[in-house]
């Protein structure tokens, strides 16, 4: 591998911040669920929790639950209108993974 090469990927890996958050990103896709959800939220512009609740087919206790972790970890927004909730996957470069990968499967 040529010298300068060996450079610019070195100084792409100091980006220590830049590594966790991905590590945390890929962390979270871990669970069947949470990935489903992600998977809805990167072909949807926002659902409701009720709507992601019937999709994926689990109780809207469970998807409120995973949607807490998933705002927890800074990877959805939400806002609120009136008595919903709606969700929205932030533009993560996860997403273009997420949308891309299992569009094959």
């Amino acid at each position: 591998m040529q010298m300068k090469k060996v450079n610019q990927i070195k100084k792409e890996l100091e980006n220590k911040e830049a590594l966790i958050r991905c590590a945390d990103e890929f962390n979270m896709m871990g669970d069947p669920t949470r990935l489903k959800i992600c998977y809805l939220l990167c072909h949807h512009k926002e659902l409701s929790v009720g709507e992601i609740a019937e999709v994926v087919g689990t109780s809207i206790s469970a998807v409120s639950h995973t949607l807490g972790k998933l705002k927890a970890a800074n990877m959805v927004e939400s806002r609120r209108d009136f008595r919903h909730v709606y969700y929205k996957l932030k533009q993560l470069p996860l997403r273009v993974y997420l949308e891309k990968r299992l569009k094959i499967l």
